[in-house]
């Protein structure tokens, strides 16, 4: 996909907010003791802001494991974001996958609640870094 620059702009800047949204939307979700859409919706709040990150920096990425693998290699492995970072995109992803497939377990608020304060940190660290990137 090519973008031209302004519009490349516009879409970082859209996944930006669709990340800070769907943080909103975990946070009420948790409020009403709904903990698989709160899962899901803390993983959408970091893809989102990934995405923005990889298009900020015109790295593709074809899907979600795409998001996350592009993510390790290109900026946890070479130490612009912390390992922490890449580990907990890594469990939001598997806690989504548990929480909107598994027939067998459910999510219970010890399962959720420890990542909605780190994700919204994450998403603060990685909208800054792609739009610092924007910039560059």
């Amino acid at each position: 996909m090519s973008l031209v620059e302004d519009n490349r702009k516009d879409i970082v800047a859209y996944r930006i907010e669709r990340a800070h949204t769907a943080l909103e939307q975990a946070k009420l979700n948790f409020k009403l003791n709904c903990l698989e859409v709160t899962a899901n919706r803390l993983y959408y709040a970091a893809y989102y802001v990934v995405s923005a990150l990889l298009i900020a920096n015109k790295i593709p990425a074809h899907s979600h494991e795409g998001n996350v693998t592009q993510f390790g290699l290109l900026f946890v492995k070479t130490g612009k974001v912390n390992r922490e970072d890449g580990k907990l995109l890594s469990h939001l992803l598997t806690m989504r996958l548990k929480g909107d497939y598994s027939d067998r377990f459910g999510l219970t608020e010890a399962d959720v609640l420890p990542y909605i304060e780190p994700t919204e940190a994450f998403i603060k660290k990685i909208a800054a870094l792609a739009e610092l990137s924007l910039v560059m």
